[in-house]
C-alpha cells in the first residue's frame, strides 16, 4: 500500500516556474515507477511524465517535452515535477500515482493515486 500526497500547486502568471512534490508514505517507495497526471475541467486524466522505480527512464508528454522534468528520491520517498515556461493550456489539477509494474503511460496501469494539486496560470 502506497500513500501519496501531493504538493506546490499554485496560482501563477504564464511564464513561470512551479515545482510539485509527491511525499509518500509505505516502504516500498523505491519499487513503484512513478507518474505524474493532470486533469483540466471538462477534459480527461492526461498524463505528465514518468519515472521508472530508479530514475534511470523517464517519459514525457509531447505537451510539455522541453518544459517539464521529472525526478525522484527514494531516500526522501519523493517524486517531483519542475515545470518551466508554463502556459495557460497547462492549468489543471496535477496527480501523482504510483505504478507497481513498470513506467507505464495509461491511468489504468496505475494503482495509487494522490488527491491533486491544483495549478493555475493566467495569462
Amino acid at each position: 500500500q502506497v500513500q501519496l500526497v501531493e504538493s506546490g500547486g499554485g496560482l501563477v502568471q504564464a511564464g513561470a516556474s512551479l515545482r510539485l512534490s509527491c511525499a509518500a508514505s509505505g516502504r516500498t517507495f523505491s519499487s513503484y515507477a512513478m507518474g505524474w497526471f493532470r486533469q483540466a475541467p471538462g477534459k480527461e486524466r492526461e498524463i505528465v511524465a514518468a519515472i521508472s522505480w530508479s530514475g534511470g527512464n523517464t517519459y514525457y508528454a509531447d505537451p510539455v517535452k522541453g518544459r517539464a522534468t521529472i525526478s525522484r528520491d527514494n531516500a526522501k520517498n519523493t517524486v517531483y515535477l519542475q515545470m518551466n515556461s508554463l502556459k495557460p493550456e497547462d492549468t489543471a489539477v496535477y496527480y501523482c500515482a504510483a505504478d507497481p509494474y513498470g513506467l507505464g503511460y495509461d491511468s489504468y496501469e496505475y494503482n495509487y493515486w494522490g488527491q491533486g494539486t491544483q495549478v493555475t496560470v493566467s495569462s
